[in-house]
C-alpha cells in the first residue's frame, strides 16, 4: 500500500539516500586500497581483483550519488550526461578488470605463483559482507518508502557486492584449509565473471539512459 509522504519526509529520505551513497563510495575506496595492497603483497589474485573491483564501484557510486543529488532538486526521469559517462567508464573498467584477471590467472599458472596467505582476504570479506548487507538493507528501505526505482536499483547493485564478498571469503578460507593454488585462481575468475557481467550491463544502461542500476540483479 502506497504511503503519501510530506515534502519534509521526502527531503529527509533523499538526504539519507545521498549520505548512504557517500558512505558506499568512501568504503569502496578504503576497501580497494587495503585489498589491492594485501592482494599484491600476498600474491592472491582473488583479493587483488576484489580490490580493483571496489575502485570501479567508486565510479559507479559517484554516478548514483550525483543522481540522488539531482532528485533532491527536481524529478529525475532519465540519466544525465555525467551519469551516462560514469556508466561508460564503469563498463570499460569492468571489462579491463575481467580481462586482467583472466590473463593474471594464466600467468600465475604458468609461473606457478601461489598465495603466501589468504587470511587478509577472509577478514576483508567478512567486513565487506557485514557492511554491504547494512547498506543494502538501508538503501532498500529508503527506496521502497520513496517508491524510487533508482534507489531500489542501487540497493540491488550493493547486493551484488555482497555476493562478491562471499566468493572472496569462500576462496580465501578454502585455500587456507587445503593450500591448493587453483582455489585462489577460481576465486579470481569468479570475480572476473561478475566484472564482465557488470561491465556489459553498465554499457547497456549508458546507451539506454535507463534509471535502473548497472547490474543484472536489479531485475530481481
Amino acid at each position: 500500500m502506497a504511503t503519501t509522504l510530506s515534502t519534509s519526509q521526502t527531503e529527509r529520505l533523499l538526504k539519507t539516500a545521498f549520505i548512504l551513497s557517500l558512505i558506499t563510495v568512501l568504503y569502496n575506496i578504503a576497501e580497494g586500497l587495503v585489498s589491492t595492497i594485501f592482494g599484491y603483497a600476498d600474491d592472491t589474485i582473488a583479493l587483488f581483483g576484489f580490490g580493483v573491483d571496489s575502485f570501479v564501484e567508486v565510479i559507479s557510486g559517484l554516478g548514483i550519488g550525483h543522481m540522488v543529488w539531482r532528485m533532491r532538486r527536481s524529478v529525475v526521469t532519465k540519466r544525465d550526461r555525467f551519469e551516462r559517462q560514469a556508466l561508460r567508464v564503469t563498463g570499460a573498467s569492468f571489462y579491463l578488470l575481467a580481462a586482467g584477471l583472466v590473463v593474471g590467472s594464466a600467468l600465475n599458472i604458468m609461473y606457478r605463483v601461489t598465495p603466501e596467505t589468504t587470511v587478509p582476504g577472509a577478514i576483508i570479506a567478512v567486513i565487506s559482507i557485514i557492511t554491504m548487507w547494512f547498506l543494502y538493507a538501508y538503501k532498500m528501505k529508503v527506496g521502497r518508502t520513496l517508491s524510487s526505482e533508482p534507489i531500489i536499483a542501487d540497493a540491488n547493485c550493493t547486493k551484488t557486492c555482497f555476493y562478491l564478498s562471499f566468493i572472496l571469503l569462500s576462496s580465501s578460507l578454502l585455500y587456507e584449509l587445503l593450500s591448493v593454488s587453483y582455489i585462489d585462481l577460481a576465486g579470481g575468475l569468479g570475480i572476473a565473471w561478475f566484472a564482465f557481467r557488470e561491465g556489459k550491463e553498465a554499457m547497456e544502461k549508458a546507451r539506454s539512459g535507463s534509471l535502473s542500476c548497472s547490474c543484472d540483479d536489479c531485475r530481481t
